[in-house]
């Protein structure tokens, strides 16, 4: 007799179980990967056999495609990733997600509890991080194989259950509305639980009792690869055109798969039932069917394998697709980089590199401010007005994306478990979005006292000019030469820097003595001398932060200085 109280709450736990695993296992499986994943990242070129391999690779280590799919949106609507590159790490994704299927395959359910013992000391009181993330994993597939055979359990009762069979003769999927009824329940479901992994166990644990036949499991399979799609759609909710274009190509990529074997499924089921050794029907003295989990893993790998070889030399055409049905609006604003979804659906090795992306393109903005509010220090030069707006413009646009860097960060932090050297090193980022903001406060300082000469007709002697045009110049060579090294993630010339940053000292030190000795003659007056002071501090600053965003991000190589 069915408890459903009972067969709810032991149901519900199991599923916790099992996704608390699954979480553990991707977050140990991040860890250990190390830089692979933001190397495999930045590796995505129009090559479209790249980006399906880099979208499995990703997939396979953070075993979510949902994680990867917004992964993929976020770097679509930072402008780092082409819509067919995306497309190409979607594809590569979907075949990724199939070895979780495959893990759940592996009948060693009873031994969970094993794992479990064997991981769960080295993993709480090993002090090597690699140990303890090795040992993790073993705790999370203990985890997923223990909560799917608490889920098995609970749902053995409904196999015995006249109005639950009776439902199920319904959705049987033998005939074409049985096979909609259970693609629909199959979506969702997954739309709800918002993890395709986890109603792929639920799936699998109601087959394995014997609860729903092979043909409704798979068509509850189709079901959930439609349903795991909504998690892009969300985060691309408020993103730009091109981010929501990528999440339109998951769905429309995924339908039209499902769509295709719909057309023939049941020649599909009987394909995978003479592909994988024993017969999905087979009951054990248990009563269990051993077999078909294995199965609906094989189903749902060649669902995805097969659907991506055939449009992958469509890749072109799908872009195309997506592009009239999410048509660009005339007008719309192409807005600065929004951080896509919460931190908390992206993993932290794949979070730190948009990160550092975003930090370079926070770079490009403050050095365009420096290289304006040098322009607007030639007072010859015609339209200089121009170039003091784009300096406040790119100072405004600097503030904000430094404030979107810190939430980011922050919340991306709090929000799983890093590494030490991840915590570091995204915390630098941190220091060094500050240091850039900072920078570009000073250039627009810059532009303000000049902005006080021009007001008051004031003049420096030609000598003056030479020597604050001359500095600024060194200045933003120097900014240029570290922001070198930061885009290319060299440390390697941080003696080089501080040496460099030495002789712009002395070089400060000449000028002010210079300027001191022409206001003695008097060639100097007092407020072009109190101006003329203020900017020759303000490129010192600038100089100083440069100096300061060399160490914030390569503060383990730093020689002291």
């Amino acid at each position: 007799m069915i408890e459903p109280f009972k067969m709810g709450y032991t149901a519900i736990g199991g599923l916790g179980i099992f996704i608390l695993g699954m979480k553990y296992l991707s977050d140990s499986l991040q860890m250990l990967s190390g830089g692979l994943i933001r190397k495999a990242i930045s590796s995505v070129t129009t090559n479209r056999f790249l980006a399906v391999l880099v979208g499995l690779f990703v997939t396979t280590f953070v075993q979510s495609s949902s994680i990867t799919t917004v992964m993929v949106v976020g770097l679509t609507n930072a402008g780092l990733m082409q819509l067919n590159q995306a497309i190409g790490v979607i594809l590569g994704a979907n075949i990724g997600t199939t070895i979780t299927g495959w893990i759940l395959a592996v009948k060693i359910g009873k031994y969970g509890l094993l794992l479990i013992a064997l991981g769960v000391f080295p993993m709480l009181f090993s002090k090597n991080e690699r140990v303890s993330a090795s040992a993790r994993i073993l705790v999370a597939l203990g985890m997923i194989f223990f909560g799917l055979e608490i889920m098995s359990d609970a749902f053995k009762p409904l196999r015995s259950d006249d109005g639950f069979m009776s439902l199920m003769l319904s959705l049987d999927a033998q005939s074409l509305l049985s096979v909609l009824g259970c693609i629909a329940i199959g979506c969702m479901m997954t739309m709800i639980i918002q993890s395709s992994s986890a109603m792929l166990g639920i799936t699998i644990a109601l087959a394995t009792t014997g609860a729903i036949p092979l043909y409704t499991a798979i068509a509850l399979v189709m079901g959930e690869n439609i349903g795991t799609t909504i998690t892009a759609q969300f985060a691309a909710l408020g993103g730009s055109i091109a981010s929501r274009r990528a999440a339109m190509a998951h769905s429309v990529f995924n339908v039209l798969g499902v769509v295709i074997i719909v057309s023939f499924f049941s020649p599909y089921v009987g394909m995978v039932e003479r592909i994988v050794p024993g017969v999905a029907t087979f009951t054990n003295a248990d009563g269990n069917h051993p077999y078909i989990a294995a199965h609906i893993a094989m189903a749902h790998t060649i669902f995805n394998v097969t659907a991506t070889l055939v449009m992958l030399p469509f890749i072109n055409y799908l872009a195309r697709l997506v592009v009239k049905i999410v048509p660009e609006k005339q007008g719309a604003e192409k807005g600065s980089f929004k951080y896509i979804g919460a931190p908390g659906t992206i993993p932290i090795a794949m979070g730190i590199p948009m990160i550092f992306e975003e930090l370079k393109r926070m770079q490009r903005r403050v050095n365009k401010a420096l290289r304006h509010s040098g322009s607007f220090l030639q007072r010859d030069l015609k339209g200089r007005d121009r170039f003091y707006r784009k300096v406040a413009d790119l100072e405004d646009e600097t503030d904000i994306i430094q404030h979107e860097i810190t939430t980011f960060t922050v919340t991306l932090m709090q929000a799983g478990n890093a590494s030490n050297t991840q915590s570091d090193r995204a915390y630098s980022f941190i220091r060094a979005a500050d240091e850039l903001e900072s920078i570009a406060d000073y250039a627009a300082s810059l532009c303000s006292y000049m902005k006080r000469l021009d007001k008051y007709e004031l003049d420096y002697s030609q000598d003056g000019w030479d020597d604050l045009i001359g500095f600024h110049h060194e200045v933003f060579s120097f900014f240029t030469q570290v922001c070198k090294a930061f885009s290319t993630d060299d440390a390697s010339s941080t003696r080089k820097i501080y040496d460099e940053a030495s002789r712009l000292n002395d070089l400060a030190d000449r000028i002010r003595r210079a300027h001191l000795d022409r206001m003695k003659d008097g060639s100097c007056a007092a407020l072009p001398a109190l101006t003329f002071s203020d900017m020759a501090v303000a490129l010192r600053r600038i100089k100083n932060h440069t100096v300061n965003l060399h160490e914030a991000l390569f503060a383990d190589t730093s020689l002291g200085a």
